[in-house]
């Protein structure tokens, strides 16, 4: 029978201690010190005294003595040296009663006080003994360090949230605290939370600096960092995710001054100056790498394609190449563009820009009067180029000027024979948004199969082919471009074209890189590559060094398993920037449709679903979502009007109603 004893016991990692007002066998009914009447199992109390209180004394009685006893145990308790008796204890492997190390804390005469306080010191530290079956292990020094310092961080980590969670409620409230100790590491986690929400490496952490702060919602760091000004309204969170550089390192631009004043020695280069050369460009394009001529000949034409030779000025393995392999590319977003080279390269000294003398690597390719190609040659070149033309400028005078007259009709034919040999010619136009000053979004469809870009784009095809015919017909390795046949070719449907367009595209094969010359059904010929951007494609400038290697006789700066080695990293670079390229232009179109709710748009079907249907915004040539319609079945091909309800870009929201 405990009945009157003092019993202790945990709780919720606490000490309670209490008295014993009956025994019921399998229950102990028991009064805290904290007037609490509680009912646990006999094999919980830690601690039972061998002495008794009367139980028969009033309450509040009963509650003072169990006070007076518990203030004189934590008294106790504080005169204990938990590291002295881990001192003495540690290196005998041993178990000790509670019992013996009161004797070893105390000198005195031992009572169940001292007793409770030695338990209550080694439970509440924890760090040098562990609790087990009414004894206490000492801790390996090993185990005491490890304990140590996870206390560090625990302690650590609590004074992080406690601040962090201080430092929102003020930017909630408009009062930032800049003199924060913690305010880096508080916008580190914000800025996690923002890019990968659950999966963020401090996801625990921020979310209780949220809950403390009175924050129910983790997407709110995206507004709290606008708030603080580390991003603005429209921050581009995939250049955080894949860690893009937009900035050149001081070593990357310290070489490009260097490069930009470095004198290549013209011997040996055919010399094209007194040549009537041209860009065809938009009007914004600064970093011309390609060029283009066209010269009567007695029984025909002979075109030059000039691609900007890079080859002489980057050299493999320098600053500027690590830089530009790691970049893998330009990107051109809606509101970035991030040039592979510094600027001061890619829009002026590797640039073909008007009145300059620039080095270029020249396909001269014969035609006569049918437009059949007769002979071509690649040939190191030194050029100027006389004018300097938009799509829009040729487009309004190529049929009263004879030289675009005859690049017209030579590179509608080059067309046409790439379509015989099963080109799929599936052009859509481009999509290109403009921003004024007053914020607002205009979205414009570029036509890409005008007179102008037909022109440009069939002579980057031929000079593409004709690179990857010299390369296979002269052994120099290369990164080829291959596409298999689409699963199916559709019946063109002139009447409901972008249906047919969006239809076809999903029967298309993806394309293939590899070292192997394989043919390219997408484009038509039987073998292809990608050499006409070496400022804005470092593949491009890969394959450009070793063409370069090939005319001028010189050994191939990079073998086969070189360039595999090269293209798989390069590639996944690539895959990244289509991704915040696709990202960007449904944030930007989400964003345009936001400021017209309620507005109609014409779409079409274009695949049922389970649960909705894929339909195409024909205007804005853009795939949405719309619901099931409970009794109105919509087909395939259908043209149908819908309303927007809303546009959130941010949340990647789009919700249309079939309007009515």
């Amino acid at each position: 029978m405990v009945e009157g004893k003092i019993v202790e016991y945990i709780d919720q990692k606490r000490f309670v201690i209490s008295v014993c007002l009956k025994d019921k066998l399998n229950k102990l009914q028991l009064l805290t010190s904290s007037n609490h009447e509680v009912s646990i199992s006999p094999k919980r109390p830690l601690l039972v005294s061998s002495n008794s209180l009367n139980i028969s004394k009033p309450r509040e009685e009963l509650l003072g003595e169990l006070k007076t006893i518990e203030r004189r145990r934590i008294e106790y308790m504080e005169r204990v040296s938990v590291h002295d008796l881990w001192e003495i204890t540690h290196e005998e492997d041993e178990i000790f009663p509670f019992q013996y190390l009161a004797q070893l804390a105390f000198d005195d005469h031992i009572t169940d006080d001292h007793i409770s306080a030695l338990v209550r010191a080694l439970f509440a530290d924890r760090v040098y003994f562990k609790l087990q079956d009414n004894s206490f292990i000492p801790h390996s020094p090993a185990k005491v360090e490890q304990i140590q310092k996870a206390r560090e961080a625990a302690e650590l980590r609590e004074s992080e949230i406690i601040e962090g969670a201080s430092f929102l409620r003020g930017v909630i409230n408009g009062r930032i605290n800049e003199n924060s100790t913690r305010k880096e590491k508080i916008i580190e986690v914000l800025t996690q939370l923002a890019l990968y929400g659950n999966d963020a490496s401090d996801f625990k952490l921020g979310r209780e600096m949220f809950s403390r702060a009175g924050i129910k919602d983790i997407n709110e760091a995206y507004e709290l960092l606008v708030r603080l000004n580390i991003w603005d309204e429209d921050e581009n969170l995939d250049l955080h995710r894949f860690n893009t550089k937009i900035d050149f390192s001081e070593l990357v631009l310290k070489e490009a001054n260097t490069t930009m004043r470095k004198e290549v020695d013209p011997a040996g280069r055919e010399d094209l100056t007194g040549l009537s050369i041209f860009t065809i460009d938009g009007p914004y394009t600064r970093d011309f790498d390609d060029a283009l001529s066209l010269e009567p000949l007695r029984k025909g034409y002979r075109l030059g394609v000039h691609i900007t030779d890079v080859t002489p000025f980057i050299e493999p393995d320098n600053y500027l190449d690590r830089e530009a392999s790691v970049r893998a590319s330009s990107i051109y977003l809606p509101m970035h563009q991030i040039p592979m080279f510094p600027q001061e390269l890619s829009n002026n000294a590797l640039s073909l820009v008007k009145d300059r003398k620039r080095l270029a690597i020249s396909l001269l390719a014969d035609f006569d009067g049918d437009w059949n190609l007769t002979q071509y040659r690649f040939s190191p070149t030194i050029l100027r180029v006389e004018k300097q033309l938009t799509y829009d400028e040729v487009n309004t005078t190529y049929a009263h000027e004879p030289i675009f007259l005859a690049l017209h009709r030579l590179t509608q034919a080059l067309r046409q024979k790439r379509a015989a040999n099963g080109a799929m010619m599936i052009p859509l136009p481009e999509i290109h948004f403009e921003f004024n000053n007053s914020s607002t979004i205009r979205v414009k469809l570029i036509e890409q199969d005008t007179p102008a870009r037909i022109m440009v784009s069939e002579c980057m095809i031929l000079y593409n082919w004709l690179v990857a015919r010299f390369a296979s017909d002269n052994g120099i390795p290369i990164l080829y471009r291959s596409q298999e046949p689409p699963q199916e070719r559709l019946p063109v449907d002139e009447y409901n074209y972008i249906y047919y367009v969006f239809q076809q595209r999903r029967k298309l094969q993806p394309l293939s890189i590899d070292t192997i010359p394989r043919p390219h059904s997408g484009i038509g010929v039987e073998a292809y590559t990608n050499v006409t951007s070496p400022l804005r494609r470092y593949l491009d400038l890969l394959v450009q060094r070793q063409i370069h290697s090939g005319i001028c006789n010189g050994n191939p700066v990079y073998s086969e398993s070189r360039l595999k080695e090269l293209s798989v990293s390069i590639q996944q670079t690539l895959k990244d920037i289509d991704v915040m390229n696709r990202n960007q232009n449904r944030y930007w179109m989400l964003k345009y449709l936001g400021a017209r709710i309620n507005d109609s748009l014409t779409a079409i079907v274009f695949q049922k679903l389970r649960s909705k249907y894929l339909i195409i915004l024909t205007d804005l040539l853009f795939v949405a979502e719309l619901p099931l319609i409970s009794g109105h079945e919509l087909s395939p091909g259908e043209n149908i009007v819908v309303v927007i309800k809303k546009s959130d870009p941010r949340n990647d929201t789009l919700i249309l109603e079939l309007a009515h």
